[in-house]
């Protein structure tokens, strides 16, 4: 493979900014369908796919295996009803037949995420550059976008390392803030970004000592809203993590946000109504009256997660079922149907980050991926307001708004 470091003025067919995932996707399909044109991505680190590398924990988590419209729009925080349409034309079974057809075998999980069976972004990586020296696109790194400029019917980008012009102009930047800026200055609004996907930091005694226990289906809430999700909950050595606290940082990142990330949640870890509890709690005192409490863990209830909350009701590490009494038994209760802990930050979910924010929707064509206020300016990925929830769902969006506007980039 063949990057090019410095190019001089020139003029070319289509100009995509941005080379990460949607950047590439976009060029490869654009020249996929209309060979003749001259296509150049403009990346502004010493590098490419660096996202897609780092994803799913170096896995990369291509999409997900959803391949109903209207199932797969609800994993979409911010852009839901926008993609319905969209989703209609280019889904998550054309992504897999995509990557199939270019010799990538994917392998669906049991939750639903889709892998590479290598379990190796560098396949993917490596799909994307062969496809790129095939189709003869130009990479041009380290080329840093100062300014964007529409003059006589085509897209003058003012670079670190020149003067670029093209006709059609496809911005695939991700979370960008400068770029952002500059898509303000031509009048496009755009929304502040915060932090979508992130993990809970929460400083407790019944986390403490039990850092990777999972319990596998909680009801988590944020106190005094109405944010709520469920699934598996982790314990990690700074607080809270995995789907249900994920889901919840996505639904939840504005009004998060406003709240400078501090703020109550409450967990059901055993997704029973407190009195339902009791009322087993009873029998359990019936059934097992000689067995230690704190030695018998209940629910299907991680052993080390059921002691840490038999504790924090201050029941005795000596004390048997037949022992306990009813506040006893309804403080074990309230542990594990009604824990409250206290969020204090947050931390980025691994390396992958994303955002809640960027170039507003109802400027946009979702036909296309057009702006509706420039004619051949046209987005696709995490630079516009989009994003989703962790699973493959980001990546999806990046390559159905990639794949529809190569459409238009190509005639």
């Amino acid at each position: 493979m063949f990057f090019l470091y410095f190019y001089s003025v020139n003029n070319y067919n289509v100009l995509i900014v941005g080379g990460g995932a949607a950047g590439f996707f976009a060029a490869i399909n654009t020249a996929t369908q209309n060979p003749s044109l001259k296509i150049a991505i403009l990346e502004r680190g010493s590098n490419v796919l660096s996202k897609v590398k780092i994803s799913g924990g170096g896995r990369c988590n291509v999409t997900h295996a959803e391949f109903i419209p209207d199932e797969l729009i609800l994993n979409y925080p911010r852009g839901k009803k926008e993609l319905r349409g969209p989703f209609h034309s280019y889904m998550t079974g054309d992504t897999m037949q995509w990557f199939e057809d270019r010799g990538v075998p994917l392998k669906i999980e049991d939750d639903g995420r889709v892998f590479p069976v290598s379990n190796s972004s560098q396949t993917i990586i490596d799909c994307f550059l062969e496809e790129i020296k095939t189709h003869q696109i130009d990479v041009l790194l380290n080329h840093s976008v100062q300014g964007i400029k529409h003059v006589n019917e085509a897209w003058e980008l003012d670079t670190t390392k020149g003067i670029f012009r093209a006709p059609k102009l496809l911005i695939a930047t991700g979370s960008n803030p400068k770029i952002w800026k500059l898509l303000e200055s031509l009048g496009h609004q755009v929304t502040p970004p915060v932090p979508s996907l992130f993990t809970f930091n929460i400083k407790d005694a019944r986390l403490k000592t039990i850092p990777g226990v999972v319990a596998l289906d909680v009801h988590v809430s944020v106190v005094d809203s109405s944010l709520e999700s469920e699934g598996p909950l982790l314990v990690t050595h700074t607080g809270l993590s995995a789907p249900s606290i994920l889901k919840l940082s996505a639904y939840g990142a504005l009004e998060l946000a406003e709240k400078k990330y501090k703020f109550q949640i409450k967990v059901n870890f055993i997704k029973q109504e407190f009195s339902d509890c009791v009322e087993r709690l009873l029998e359990i005192k019936i059934g097992f009256p000689k067995k230690l409490i704190i030695k018998s863990a209940q629910f299907d209830l991680p052993k080390r997660l059921w002691e840490q909350l038999v504790i924090a009701a201050q029941i005795p590490n000596n004390l048997r079922w037949a022992e306990a009494n009813k506040q006893q038994l309804q403080a074990i209760a309230a542990q594990l149907t009604e824990a409250i802990f206290n969020v204090d930050s947050k931390s980025t979910f691994k390396e992958e980050f994303v955002t809640a924010g960027g170039v507003e929707l109802k400027a946009v064509n979702f036909k296309t991926f057009e702006s509706k206020q420039f004619k051949n300016l046209f987005f696709a990925g995490e630079v516009l307001n989009i994003d989703a929830v962790t699973g493959g769902f980001n990546f999806q969006n990046a390559w159905t708004s990639a794949f529809i506007a190569s459409q238009q980039l190509s005639k």
